[in-house]
């Protein structure tokens, strides 16, 4: 089955509208518990609340390698554990250049940091079937 999620379409149309080259940023996380959750943590996360979101995998990619979400999670699924959420970052060039690849690393660096301190905002957010993510 292929996913046609409208807000990946979106995002990669976006992104190959730029004026500068762009690279997309995608970190894959997987939901859990810390060792030390209470009953109460344990209670809400198996109804599907609450818990934490440790990231797995990260890679970039040029808007033109991909073509739709599925495929970005077929690949996902072949190369990291389960996951729960994607997050999605945008990484201009300069000068009709695109970013470097230590631009890039630094940048997927600096997003599983945030992510492991729970700082979610300016990234997207996109759950395996493609949609939208909130965190409240």
């Amino acid at each position: 089955m292929t996913s046609t999620s409208p807000h990946f379409h979106e995002l990669l149309q976006s992104a190959a509208g730029q004026p500068e080259p762009q690279r997309l940023l995608f970190v894959f996380a997987g939901a859990g518990l810390p060792e030390d959750a209470t009953p109460a943590q344990r209670a809400r996360f198996e109804a599907g609340e609450g818990g934490t979101l440790e990231p797995l995998a990260c890679v970039d990619k040029r808007p033109d390698e991909l073509t739709d979400f599925e495929a970005l999670a077929a690949e996902a699924r072949q190369a990291c554990p389960p996951w729960h959420v994607v997050f999605i970052a945008a990484l201009g060039g300069q000068a009709g250049a695109g970013p470097t690849d230590g631009q890039v690393d630094d940048a997927l660096r600096g997003m599983v940091e945030n992510l492991r301190v729970g700082r979610m905002q300016g990234y997207s957010a996109l759950d395996p079937a493609g949609e939208p993510v909130a965190f409240e």
